[in-house]
């Protein structure tokens, strides 16, 4: 029998005073409180681009609560991602937060080394070494629509580990099949430290995504260690089929734990507290593989701003 894996739900508002509120309640359900002082945490939000409006990314308050969480609780913390576009440094100037992360102390990563590491098929992936050597990483992802996955939740901002570039080189290689492209995604979480999930779903973007979606007040914040838990909840949150996920649907064929309602349970609210939202996934997914010409512009588009940034 396997063990339940624990998802704690809460509401929650875009102010300092709630969000810390928020985060000294939920983390303690996760094992994280006096534990982390000196500890290298690496925070791993979603910063997908500079370009157009930050719904797109975690949301910076969001971030901002967090990091102060674990710099006032004795963690020495990096913040990090490798963006589709442009860099790390850039998204975040691009939110309005990067000196005031710089004044509490935190470091900007740019996931600038990598660890090229053998995923199940020898796929070979180019690993940001920032997130194999911390001692833990904080999943930071918004919750979204996504064209290609339906959604983004807990095990696709995992994907941003792997080094610039090659997340594009993976879409055009294995970007064949939906599934496939999924089974890489979750090939990586067995290569994470230790490691908690804080889902943005405070505001979500829906309707369509990773870029172009609409807001929607969701005023949850989904949470836990086990980041397929992570997204079963907030499948059922956003009143979702989760079979239409490709990496919930990969997940289930493969028997990992999390996958399952009857696996999780819920300390403080259940998804149905936050049923009747609205939110609306793509009808129909568009390929995973880039098409040569947008993968080649896109790759010029990434230089350009990390120049500029």
């Amino acid at each position: 029998m396997k063990r339940a894996e624990t998802v704690v739900l809460e509401k929650c508002v875009y102010t300092p005073s709630s969000l810390a509120k928020l985060l000294d309640k939920i983390l303690p359900f996760l094992g994280c409180s006096s534990n982390v002082r000196g500890k290298k945490v690496l925070v791993k939000p979603n910063l997908i681009s500079s370009r157009g409006r930050s719904l797109a990314c975690t949301d910076p308050r969001f971030i901002i609560a967090v990091v102060l969480w674990f710099v006032e609780n004795g963690a020495s913390v990096r913040v990090g991602d490798s963006p589709a576009f442009g860099s790390a440094a850039g998204v975040l100037k691009h939110l309005g937060i990067l000196e005031e992360l710089r004044r509490l102390g935190a470091e900007v990563r740019e996931f600038s080394s990598s660890k090229d590491v053998l995923l199940r098929g020898d796929i070979r992936v180019a690993v940001a070494t920032e997130a194999l050597e911390c001692d833990l990483m904080i999943n930071l992802p918004k919750v979204k629509a996504h064209n290609q996955m339906y959604v983004t939740l807990a095990v696709k901002n995992i994907f941003g580990i792997v080094k610039g570039i090659q997340k594009s080189i993976l879409h055009m290689q294995y970007g064949g099949s939906h599934r496939l492209f999924a089974g890489i995604i979750l090939d990586l979480m067995a290569l994470l430290p230790a490691h908690v999930t804080i889902a943005d779903g405070i505001q979500a973007m829906h309707v369509a995504g990773p870029l172009g979606g609409k807001p929607l007040d969701l005023y949850c914040v989904a949470a836990s260690s086990n980041p397929l838990a992570v997204d079963t909840a907030l499948l059922a949150v956003l009143e979702l089929d989760p079979e239409k996920s490709p990496i919930w649907a990969e997940a289930k064929s493969r028997g990992y734990s999390g996958v399952f309602p009857s696996e999780i349970q819920y300390p403080l609210l259940g998804p149905d507290d936050f049923h009747g939202s609205g939110f609306m996934a793509p009808e129909s997914l568009s390929p995973v593989r880039f098409n040569p010409f947008r993968f080649l512009s896109g790759h010029l588009r990434r230089m350009f701003l990390a120049i500029r940034t």
